[in-house]
């Protein structure tokens, strides 16, 4: 946790030790369930979901911690690693099921000729939602990120994949070959789908996440457990800070970051937007022996506690 003059702005150039990045900021990048800190009521929450079978929806502001939920549950319950679907304006069911290059299937019987190999296999894979639902003997964890960006329509478009735990993939379900070999979603893996059917053994523990900015149907709600992420409290913040940074065991007993972490609680809670990363950026850069002092401080403070809904 040091602040150094790194660039110096005299356009010289020099040797420089970067030194250590922050805990969160080191590549690859590391799985951070051991740091999170479930605030009251997301246990029951989670618990509730994993046996209901039923989607976990968490709303909250951005940079609250819904998205480190899922790493902590699959760490726990070894459910393997986690799938993500990360939605956009332009996200649609299909694309999350699976994904089928019908254009370069096409390209690629061209270049073969009459009598070459027509193999699907190569142009289609599984999406992370697909994945999530192949047969298995234990439930696979699944992230739906920020769903409240997509389109109007795709929660209602959710619910018959959630209820019914099973998709077709019409490509195959019309292909010459019973079974076929498909990519799963992020790794080399393959499975085998049955003409054309995939239908999960063991539903998927899947956690979608929200900032609040739009309501959904009432039929989608009701398939889902639902938790709001509280606002943040000093000692909750603490405990966060300790579990990232572990200063000197014990984040509560350095004025430093008390005073940091009281700030950013009393700005939450006037109804400022700011994330939890950027207290633990404040921390580290502005503790420690090489802390910048006077003026510095409070620039670095501006830099990093910028509240989140302004340019």
């Amino acid at each position: 946790m040091t602040w150094q003059p790194f660039y110096v702005g005299d356009g010289t150039p020099r040797d420089v030790d970067l030194g250590e990045p922050p805990p969160w900021r080191t590549f690859p990048r590391q799985a951070v369930h051991r740091q999170f800190q479930p605030p009251s009521g997301l246990v029951g929450a989670v618990n509730a979901a994993l046996a209901l079978r039923r989607p976990l929806l968490i709303t909250g502001p951005a940079g609250s911690g819904k998205s480190t939920v899922i790493e902590q549950v699959a760490a726990e319950l070894k459910l393997g690693e986690v799938l993500r679907w990360h939605i956009t304006s332009r996200s649609t069911l299909t694309d999350a099921l699976y994904r089928y290059d019908a254009l370069g299937r096409i390209h690629a019987q061209r270049l073969d000729g009459p009598g070459g190999s027509d193999d699907i296999t190569p142009f289609l894979q599984l999406g992370p939602l697909g994945t999530a639902l192949l047969p298995g003997p234990r439930p696979r964890a699944l992230l739906i990120d920020e769903i409240d960006k997509g389109d109007l329509d795709l929660p209602s478009d959710l619910l018959d994949v959630l209820e019914r735990g099973e998709f077709e993939i019409p490509e195959l379900a019309r292909y010459r070959e019973t079974e076929v070999l498909v990519r799963e979603w992020g790794s080399a893996e393959r499975s085998w789908v049955e003409r054309g059917r995939v239908q999960c053994g063991a539903f998927p523990f899947i956690v979608m996440t929200s900032n609040g900015e739009r309501d959904f149907p009432p039929a989608f709600l009701r398939r889902c457990i639902r938790y709001v992420m509280p606002l943040p409290t000093a000692e909750t913040l603490l405990r966060i800070v300790d579990a990232h940074l572990g200063i000197d065991g014990d984040a509560g007993s350095s004025p430093q970051v008390y005073a940091l972490v009281t700030e950013f609680v009393a700005r939450v809670a006037e109804g400022q937007t700011l994330a939890i990363d950027q207290l633990l950026n404040a921390v580290h850069l502005l503790t420690g022996g090489s802390a910048p002092g006077g003026e510095e401080t409070q620039e670095v403070m501006n830099l990093v506690l910028r509240e989140l809904s302004r340019a």
